[in-house]
């Protein structure tokens, strides 16, 4: 009865379309593309059920992808949409455990391959977020140095005003600043394009699911951890730029995505003065504007005015820790993820045979801490 039900469902799709588009139209039936047609060995057809999972699971991860996609260009790198792209990846990945359980099959019955695939890209997944909340923490070291002069800058005495320059400046400084880790981020993410091919599927419908599903959330992850490294590196020259395959549901929605975003971020790094993230731009913006003011001695009709900027630059700084914060409960939200499932994975194995794990000797969580 479901094999029924599903198999009219979509013969109704196809008539409704067939009576829309004209008759020398030469498009796909489905919006996203036949979902029939996926990745299948010769021996092992998709049952109705699996096949539903499948969809389900894609369809949720095209309108994610969909939803990350900014109407306004200027919100690209904010660290809003940057809050935003970690949740959805935080999303995917739990729709993959979901998954995992629906396909109700055991890590027992997992193909050596898939397990390997697996810890190797869990664990670099890990290296990225370490990558990131350092960088993060860096910044907010540095907000110490914006507070500090914003304090001084409360007192309008020309004594006050120099140590606010002072705390400015090193701020400027602090922020140019290259972080190591994150400049390893690309190499991580390169590393995992090489292998994005999925392992070759047999006579496993489940794992054929499963390896598709993986596929997904690798590329979004993938995408989400370069739009971040560039951000964070004040760099477009490492962007990934992924060709998908027409074959999955998600196709259109990413190719969308990555387009307006790649494009917007290779546009805004040709103007040296940026500095990426937006918020962190305003800020610096501001800071250029006040130092001067500052430093110079004010006039008595200069008075208003230097309160103005200095008020725009408070707002500023706040907005930029707010957003540093959202940002870092996101990044740790997604490493608790992915660490428990290697925990969880692991756990059931070691139960049934000797793992390998890429992890050994390789403390994440003291690391995560640094």
């Amino acid at each position: 009865m479901q094999a029924i039900l599903i198999v009219l469902f979509f013969k109704h799709l196809v008539v409704n379309d067939q009576m829309r588009r004209p008759q020398n139209a030469h498009r796909s039936f489905f919006p996203f593309g036949n979902p029939f047609r996926i990745i299948a060995a010769k021996s092992s057809q998709l049952s109705p059920r699996l096949v539903s999972l499948l969809i389900v699971f894609e369809e949720n991860l095209a309108e994610r992808l969909k939803k990350l996609n900014p109407e306004n260009k200027d919100d690209v790198l904010s660290l809003t949409w940057m809050k935003s792209a970690m949740e959805a990846l935080c999303e995917t990945h739990t729709d993959v455990k979901t998954l995992i359980t629906d396909l109700e099959l055991p890590v027992t019955d997992w193909n050596e391959k898939w397990i390997d695939v697996y810890l190797d890209i869990s664990v670099k997944l890990l290296d990225i977020c370490i990558a990131f909340s350092s960088e993060i923490t860096r910044l907010n070291q540095g907000h110490l140095l914006l507070y500090c002069g914003l304090h001084n800058l409360e007192s309008n005495t020309s004594e006050r005003y120099m140590r606010a320059c002072s705390s400015l400046d090193k701020w400027r400084h602090h922020i140019s600043l290259k972080n190591p880790r994150v400049q390893n981020v690309f190499t991580i993410l390169h590393r995992l394009v090489e292998s994005i091919d999925l392992p070759k599927v047999k006579n496993s419908a489940k794992g054929k699911v499963l390896m598709r599903a993986m596929y997904g959330v690798k590329v979004e992850t993938m995408f989400v951890c370069s739009i971040l490294a560039a951000a964070f590196s004040v760099s477009s020259k490492n962007l990934l730029d992924l060709e998908i395959p027409d074959t999955v549901l998600w196709s259109q929605a990413y190719s969308a995505l990555q387009s307006n975003v790649n494009g917007r971020i290779k546009d805004m790094s040709s103007d040296e003065r940026f500095t990426m993230l937006k918020e962190l731009d305003s800020v610096d913006a501001l800071v250029k504007k006040v130092s001067p003011m500052i430093q110079d001695g004010l006039e008595p009709t200069e008075e208003e005015t230097i309160q103005n900027s200095i008020s725009e630059l408070k707002k500023a700084s706040e907005e930029l820790s707010r957003g540093l914060d959202f940002l870092s409960k996101e990044v740790d939200g997604f490493f608790k993820i992915v660490l428990t499932g290697r925990d969880a994975l692991l756990c059931n194995l070691r139960a049934n045979a000797n793992v390998t794990d890429p992890m050994v000797g390789h403390n994440v969580e003291e690391q995560a801490v640094k």
